[in-house]
């Protein structure tokens, strides 16, 4: 009986490219990348796209950044992986600068984790195995990860439905979504009922042993929603009050996308834990991890650990990444290419009916698109996505296309040029579709 060997080599000349996509365990996309330089990504056949939601909202310094590259040859000849008990030069440089840019208060950085959902979950770990208490509060639009335990803490039932297993003590609290708020207030008279009402959810919804709140400063997945002057302050003094650890997942808000280092820098208030990624590796690389205030440490490394975590390679592209963010202007040119969007965007809602509040701060950007009624339009806002190809333009929507939030997160290096013509081609999309 012989026994079957594995295929080697390239795929056999009787099959094309094409074949492979049987193989996907859900159908991709036909268009096939081939390489990317800047804001722009470039098909097998020439086409030439504006990425304005970065990837996966993860290209901080766009496609292929020469001194990326550079580095990760550089390092990749040197040391690729080792595993994390030990010490290497890029992580210990990485750890440094993390601690220089830390929010206040922000002592202690771990680095063992490769994603976003990793980092989350073990904020949470942390958070529990310091108080002693178990539940978690997160916002009802709020995306934490993908792992069980992240998407149960996360918002949306949709997200939850497919899977019997549920991890109990999460309670979901509303946004502060003014535009569409959850109690029916006007952000001048509401006192920030959206805060003061937690304190009813930990009275009678929890078990009355809350370990944390976690949530994004601004909503990434949940449709860019910012939230009004003083919540997050607010919400500060009540987890102290209650000795409750509050989180901010700043896997998105992180490293620039809002015009400061950190969304906390950007609204002023320090978490007791912060969770990072995505565009810490600058082009592309993974990386994910957290940090926190000094007291919260103790907690044994093999329940926050990750095979990948603290990856010489990626952390050696994470320092170059921080140092190209803090070099002079390049903060500044996020905030004034953002403000100079946000502008532009405002102008065509005069042109464009369909087009409601337009949100966001630096280039972490929404636009919520209504329908004659104004209310969510989530089927026109994913056909404006797809049509966006047609235009030269990649964009992506809120909810993983059940939302009518289009998001406008281009890469952080994008120009005033490049900035117009991403608007421009926006305005002919819109026409288009009108």
């Amino acid at each position: 009986m012989s026994v079957p060997t594995a295929a080697s080599g390239p795929i056999p000349s009787d099959k094309t490219a094409d074949d492979v996509v049987d193989h996907f365990y859900y159908p991709p996309d036909e268009f096939k990348a081939a390489r990317g330089e800047g804001v722009y990504l470039y098909g097998e056949d020439g086409s030439r796209y504006l990425d304005a939601s970065s990837g996966t909202f993860n290209l901080t310094l766009g496609y292929s950044h020469p001194e990326v590259v550079e580095t990760i040859r550089e390092q990749a000849s040197e040391l690729i992986h080792v595993t994390s008990k030990f010490q290497s030069k890029p992580v210990n440089a990485l750890i440094a600068g993390l601690a220089e840019v830390a929010p206040a208060g922000l002592t202690r950085i771990h680095l063992k984790s490769s994603s976003g959902s990793d980092a989350n979950e073990a904020a949470i770990k942390i958070a529990q195995h310091n108080t002693g208490n178990t539940d978690v509060i997160s916002l009802f639009r709020g995306h934490l990860g993908q792992t069980m335990g992240m998407i149960n803490a996360s918002g949306a039932a949709f997200r939850r439905a497919p899977f019997p297993a549920q991890i109990p003590g999460v309670v979901h609290v509303p946004d502060p979504y003014c535009v569409r708020c959850f109690y029916k207030q006007q952000r001048e008279t509401c006192g920030l009922l959206c805060v003061e009402r937690v304190n009813d959810f930990i009275d009678y919804a929890s078990s009355g042993r809350v370990a944390a709140v976690i949530l994004e400063p601004i909503s990434g997945n949940g449709g860019n929603v910012v939230p009004p002057d003083g919540y997050l302050q607010a919400l500060r003094a009540l987890c102290d009050e209650r000795g409750i650890l509050l989180i901010f997942d700043e896997i998105q808000t992180g490293f620039g996308r809002t015009g400061h280092m950190f969304a906390s820098d950007t609204f002023g208030v320090s978490p007791h834990m912060l969770t990072f990624g995505k565009g810490l590796g600058g082009s592309g690389m993974p990386i994910a991890g957290l940090m926190t205030e000094e007291r919260l440490t103790g907690l044994e490394g093999h329940h926050i650990n990750s095979t990948f975590g603290a990856n010489v390679l990626a952390s050696s592209v994470a320092v170059k990444t921080l140092e190209i963010i803090r070099r002079p202007g390049f903060l500044e040119n996020v905030r004034t290419v953002g403000a100079h969007v946000l502008d532009r965007l405002r102008e065509m809602a005069e042109r464009f009916p369909f087009m409601g509040d337009i949100r966001g701060k630096g280039l972490m950007i929404g636009m919520e698109i209504n329908d004659a009624d104004g209310e969510p339009d989530p089927t026109f806002t994913n056909h404006l996505a797809a049509l966006g190809m047609k235009h030269g333009l990649l964009l992506r929507t809120s909810l993983y296309g059940f939302g009518n939030v289009l998001k406008v997160r281009p890469p952080l290096i994008m120009t005033m040029e490049e900035a117009d013509e991403m608007c421009d081609r926006l305005t002919r999309l819109f026409e288009d579709a009108s």
